[in-house]
């Protein structure tokens, strides 16, 4: 299971001041306190710096690499934003997220992939936009998998995400990305399966509840990667207790950490 920590994205309210200010030591802090609580990755989306986005994920790499040593997983759909933080990133083997079956995105952004040897979060998305069905999600699917190993991209280094759309607008939405996520693991059982979970939620009360529930039932389904807040504790809790019970947690011994540490009280 591999979590990459959302918290440093310049369209939430504290950070975009920090980041402006090149107040280091916010980040820092933001970026430890994710990898204690679990992150595997640290995501750096400086995307809503429109006029020198550049500049600021080269800043904001290497500010993150001063005070942790997890890999970075590089959000932004700026191709020259995304290539300066690619050259600054020296922590392990770095994410690029994302690349979609567009023609356009997915010529501009696989020559990066390839060059420095990164994992990619590929979006199943075609030039028709957002899929409406499961169908569709895995016609994208079958695409992207057959032109990223085509092009020397490792099974093991892909990440899927169906796109989650909310159950607000559509209530087969959410069925439609549990199925998509069960054809990867089924068909592809070395490509991984990521996304975000909070659109699932949007436009409803509760959404914390429906978040978590919907981890559950897609990490049953076979998702291995999630894009959240780790220090949700009652989230973060969840994915503990959903890898015991789906036997990804040898002995249980990653829940019984978890409980030691008092994340359960």
């Amino acid at each position: 299971m591999l979590i990459i920590g959302e918290l440093i994205n310049t369209s939430r309210k504290a950070v975009k001041p920090a980041v402006e200010q090149r107040d280091a030591a916010f980040i820092q802090d933001l970026a430890k306190k994710q990898v204690e609580a679990g992150a595997h990755y640290v995501d750096v989306n400086c995307g809503t710096m429109v006029y020198n986005e550049v500049e600021t994920m080269e800043w904001l790499v290497n500010t993150v690499q001063e005070a942790v040593s997890a890999p970075l997983c590089l959000d932004t759909p700026r191709a020259e934003a995304m290539e300066a933080g690619l050259a600054a990133a020296k922590n392990g083997q770095t994410m690029v997220n994302s690349i979609t079956a567009e023609k356009e995105r997915f010529e501009k952004v696989l020559p990066m992939v390839l060059k420095y040897k990164a994992k990619v979060i590929a979006l199943c998305m075609g030039d028709n936009g957002i899929p409406n069905s499961a169908e569709e999600r895995i016609t994208i699917v079958r695409q992207l998998i057959r032109d990223l190993t085509a092009a020397g991209v490792a099974e093991d280094d892909i990440y899927l995400d169906p796109l989650i759309t909310p159950i607000s607008t559509g209530e087969k939405f959410g069925l439609d990305v549990l199925e998509t996520v069960r054809f990867i693991r089924q068909e592809h059982p070395r490509v991984h399966a990521a996304c975000g979970l909070s659109n699932i939620s949007f436009g409803l009360p509760n959404r914390k509840i429906l978040n978590q529930a919907f981890m559950i039932q897609t990490m049953a389904a076979g998702m291995d990667a999630y894009i959240l807040d780790p220090l949700d504790k009652a989230m973060m809790g969840f994915v503990y207790a959903s890898q015991a019970l789906v036997g990804q947690d040898s002995f249980c011994m990653g829940y019984l950490n978890a409980h030691r540490k008092g994340l359960y009280e």
